[in-house]
């Protein structure tokens, strides 16, 4: 539309302004300032600043940014000392394009940034120490006010305000009087509609990637959830973990406690994203993922030997028959699954969903040998003689004791042999009083376990679970802790055994003592106890779950002794080799009793197998996302 003609004197009206006083702002804000007039508004957007101890380096200010102005850089730390719960970038900023909108405030999930009622910027002077390259980026984004004035905040991001979803989907899940009254799997999952509203949450950073043990490509298989094509969301995960049904359950989620969302709110649920993926994706097209490279390469003629079907042994079989090798694996039980099916209770892990996994690795063309325990059914010599090379991946089946006075006696019970028990579905004595020794997931496995039986037997739950560790201190996960207090499982953390009453050969109870400490300075496990603050648990049985050990009564001393075993644990060299020519391990003897850590064992030290036979070769392990 035309302005109009413009008047004649239009170009010399402005020389009406030639005497009127400048107006100036003050600075800093002042309500009325020399001229009567108001100062910058208390919301006024000025500088950015960013916290560099809060930042993450997610990226997410860069990614909502409507003009393109914060590029993420690299801060040029050292690859072994970058932390991993953070990404090595920081933002910078180029206020030639910023138009000081304060989307990037708004969406920090960390809160890191806010900007500034500041709006003078100074450069270094030429005078003053040149910055470094970094020092220079990071001030580049980081105002840099008047010496004068001290910087204050004008606008920043409120939770209750903020554009980001920080409260995750509920999902289902059974009551505590109907769980504990059964074994059935207590987690309903997803439905479609909260898989969608939890998935569009995820601002995919990818900090959760680099946490995860196996490194499975989380923001990629969630947005494909979002995209609702499930097949290429499970596909995705086949890449780093075969087990994914599996982890969607009993998953450590490490991922979770780093997701950019947690540092002000509730984290992505990782863990529970997976599960609805794998568990509503068809049959077939499940198939067709896990055997997608099994005509892809060729025999190379290697056979291998893995003791164990535990996760790190499943895991490991999958990838090798993918680089195509001829595997066996060697499991002492009727079923495959090792402590996934012989330790974690049905509630948690029910039997369909491990066996629908297990079937797509044997699909895959492992031959797993059922009932054949090595050492016994097949003797450890003639295994090195029938195979090019063997994975140890037997886990912790066993239990370890306090050795405390008077745990001998036939109602002092190891907890892994209770749990195993319970899921061969053979006879558990049960009593009414109960205590469990431990803090830790095997503890709440075996107490909410028994809880169960309780029910069952007597009608009512009188279960003690006392620690070493304080509350906050528990290894268990605190989820696991509070649904076995929901079930009426009586906490007592804190407290270190001292001995078990025993009158006239019977259980009678549980003496402790206050734990003071259950680490020295150096974090080493040293505790230390007060004897004379004692107390007793009544309790006709006790049971221990204080620690796992490895069974490696299959080999001879000396070869045991080429395992440098160090506390329970194999110290390896470089590739998951032992001191045993063509013997690799993996898994909780590695590293300690956890599902997606000894999946991630099993993916390397099957592809640093493959190194040690043929060097570095590529292999089309992974395929282009299936349609």
């Amino acid at each position: 539309m035309a302005l109009g003609d413009k008047s004649f004197f239009t170009p010399f009206s402005t020389l009406l302004n030639i005497f009127k006083k400048t107006l100036t702002v003050a600075y800093p804000k002042e309500d009325i300032n020399v001229h009567g007039r108001p100062g910058a508004s208390e919301n006024y957007r000025g500088m950015h600043t960013n916290d560099l101890e809060v930042c993450i380096g997610c990226g997410t200010c860069s990614d909502v940014c409507p003009t393109a102005a914060i590029v993420m850089q690299d801060t040029g730390e050292d690859e072994t000392e970058i932390d991993p719960t953070r990404k090595p970038e920081q933002p910078v900023i180029d206020y030639g394009r910023c138009c000081f909108c304060a989307f990037c405030v708004d969406s920090c999930p960390s809160g890191s940034l806010s900007m500034s009622r500041d709006y003078i910027y100074t450069s270094p002077s030429v005078e003053e120490e040149p910055l470094t390259e970094l020092e220079w980026k990071v001030n580049k984004f980081t105002i840099k006010p008047d010496a004068n004035h001290e910087e204050e905040k004008s606008w920043s991001s409120e939770v209750d305000l903020a554009w980001l979803d920080y409260v995750r989907s509920e999902m289902e899940l059974y009551s505590p009087a109907k769980r504990v009254q059964s074994f059935i799997e207590i987690v309903q999952g997803f439905s479609r509609e909260q898989a969608l509203k939890e998935a569009q949450r995820c601002l995919e950073c990818g900090i959760c990637t680099r946490t995860c043990p196996a490194h499975m490509h989380i923001p990629e298989y969630i947005r494909a959830i979002y995209d609702e094509d499930l097949k290429k969301s499970v596909n995705i995960m086949y890449e780093t973990n075969p087990l994914p049904a599996v982890c969607g359950r009993i998953c450590t989620h490490k991922c979770e406690t780093v997701c950019a969302l947690s540092h002000r709110g509730e984290p992505i649920a990782i863990r529970w994203l997976k599960r609805y993926a794998v568990d509503n994706v068809k049959d077939e097209d499940l198939r067709e993922v896990a055997t997608k490279n099994k005509d892809v390469v060729k025999s190379n003629g290697k056979k291998i030997g893995i003791i164990g079907s535990g996760p790190a042994g499943l895991a490991a079989a999958y990838y090798l028959c993918g680089m195509g090798y001829k595997v066996t694996i060697f499991e002492k039980h009727p079923k495959a699954g090792g402590t996934m099916r012989y330790g974690i209770p049905s509630y948690r892990l029910p039997d369909d969903a491990l066996d629908r996994e297990i079937s797509q690795i044997e699909a895959m063309g492992v031959e797993i040998k059922l009932n054949c325990e090595v050492g016994k059914d097949k003797k450890w010599e003639i295994l090195k003689e029938d195979m090019d090379a063997i994975i140890i991946a037997t886990g912790f089946p066993h239990g370890r004791s306090t050795r405390i006075d008077k745990t001998n006696n036939p109602n002092v019970k190891l907890a892994i042999a209770m749990l195993n028990k319970i899921r061969l579905g053979k006879e558990v004595d049960v009593h009414r009083k109960i205590v469990v020794i431990g803090g830790g997931n095997v503890a709440m496995d075996i107490a909410r376990s028994m809880a169960r039986l309780q029910k069952d037997k007597f009608g009512e739950v009188d279960i003690t679970v006392t620690s070493l560790e304080s509350r906050e201190e528990m290894p268990a996960d605190d989820e696991e802790i509070e649904e076995g207090r929901e079930e009426g499982i009586v906490f007592q953390p804190g407290r270190s055994p001292l001995e078990v009453k025993i009158e006239d050969e019977e259980v009678k109870g549980l003496e402790v003592c206050r734990c003071l400490s259950v680490f020295d300075e150096n974090g080493r496990f040293s505790p230390k106890v007060d004897k004379k603050v004692r107390e007793c648990f009544p309790a006709t049985m006790v049971i221990e779950a204080i620690g796992q050990a490895a069974d490696y009564s299959f080999l001879t001393e000396n070869e045991q002794n080429l395992l440098n075993i160090h506390r329970g644990t194999l110290m390896i060299k470089d590739g998951y080799q032992t001191g045993m020519e063509n013997v690799f391990v993996a898994g909780d003897i590695v590293n300690g009793p956890d599902v997606i850590h000894a999946v991630a064992d099993g993916h390397k030290a099957a592809q640093e197998m493959d190194t040690w036979f043929f060097g570095k070769r590529e292999l089309p392990l992974k395929k282009a996302p299936l349609e």
